[in-house]
């Protein structure tokens, strides 16, 4: 009895380890030669290539300009930004210094072409509104490293497959958004505001490293094959020097993720502090603007001033949420307070006065 019971607990095992292995398993239907193959194919930034990259840069610069979603996700579906990043992964994969060479070069083309066509946009005074879509293309947080690891490791496994499906490859290139930081960073040249262009290009650069580091993954975890070199020594030696750069690579994408989760957890928790206070004390708050590099947190309060004590308490919560010696820079002034005050008694005192002159009027005409 015993016996059957430990054959059964051995079969559903073995039944548990081959459903997952069918479920997840992605080397049986992977194409490894044409997907090197493929990913070559599309690093070259020149004809077709860049004249396609000029034109989706001009339709993304105008819906960031005009604000329209859909307008910059169809010049993300048209862009081909992620050849030379995938070929950068790839050929940190497969030891191919050649390929690494190609990569880079066509990839620094890709960024001056990108940058100079945006560039030359956004130097249009007509152009030149500073709209909400390019404002969230400056400020970079843990999601966005999240949605450029999940999109690289999404694309590669879609490019390795033997039937590649498009939708997939097209969602990815919406997903990861490489080219609306590019225009930004335009943007922010053309206009000499200095904020815009770093914290683009901060943000497209992440997007970079994080798809090239999930292309290096998937490329060593499904076994590419490497590139063979005649000398055995310069081939150990090749190996050794990528493989430090991939490192090089990952080691900071690391410090990235750990840097933004830290700056996204103090603005959420503290602006959630700050939002129940408003809740609680039914005072207006609004501008919240956490300071994560300084550790400050500024906010202006309309209506009800807070007192020393509110003041206080806010600090005491805050330290309780694990962030010492955050400093609170509160905008409320008293007299202004008043000043609105008056001005409201003075608009409904007109507001009434309006109207006692309209009915005394009505009442006189109703006689004649």
């Amino acid at each position: 009895m015993e016996q059957n019971k430990d054959n059964a607990y051995s079969n559903l095992i073995t039944s548990l380890k081959l459903f997952l292995k069918e479920t997840f398993d992605i080397s049986k239907d992977t194409d490894r030669k044409a997907t090197i193959e493929d990913i070559k194919s599309g690093i070259n930034m020149k004809g077709q290539n860049a004249w396609i990259l000029i034109f989706s840069i001009l339709i993304a610069s105008t819906g960031l300009n005009t604000s329209s979603t859909a307008v910059v996700i169809g010049a993300m579906l048209i862009s081909p930004l992620m050849g030379p990043i995938l070929g950068i992964g790839l050929a940190l994969g497969i030891y191919d210094t050649d390929l690494l060479r190609k990569s880079l070069k066509n990839f620094g083309v890709m960024v001056v072409l990108s940058l100079v066509t945006s560039f030359l946009f956004f130097s249009v005074p007509l152009f030149q509104n500073e709209t909400q879509e390019l404002i969230a293309r400056t400020s970079p947080n843990v999601l966005d490293i999240i949605i450029a690891l999940s999109g690289g490791f999404a694309l590669i496994v879609a490019l390795s497959r033997r039937n590649k499906s498009i939708n997939t490859i097209a969602g990815v290139a919406i997903a990861t958004a490489l080219m609306p930081p590019l225009c930004t960073a335009g943007y922010g040249l053309a206009t000499a505001k200095w904020d815009f262009f770093g914290g683009a290009m901060f943000l497209f650069i992440i997007n970079t490293i994080f798809i090239a580091s999930a292309t290096y993954i998937v490329v060593k975890f499904l076994s590419f094959p490497p590139k063979i070199y005649t000398d055995a020594n310069r081939r150990k030696r090749i190996s050794q020097v990528l493989s430090l750069i991939a490192l090089a690579i990952i080691i900071p994408s690391i410090y990235f993720f750990y840097k933004l989760y830290k700056k996204s957890d103090f603005e959420q928790k503290i602006t959630a502090v700050l939002i129940q206070l408003k809740e609680d004390k039914g005072i207006g708050i609004f501008n919240i603007n956490p300071n994560y590099k300084e550790n400050t947190i500024s906010f202006a309060v309309l209506g009800k001033s807070l007192e020393d004590a509110d003041i206080e308490v806010i600090q005491k919560k805050i330290q309780k949420l694990g962030f010492e010696d955050v400093k609170l820079e509160v905008l409320q002034d008293s007299e202004n307070q008043q000043t609105l005050s008056r001005l409201n008694e003075l608009e409904n005192s007109y507001l009434t006065n309006t109207k006692r002159r309209y009915l005394k009027i009505k009442k006189k005409n109703k006689y004649f």
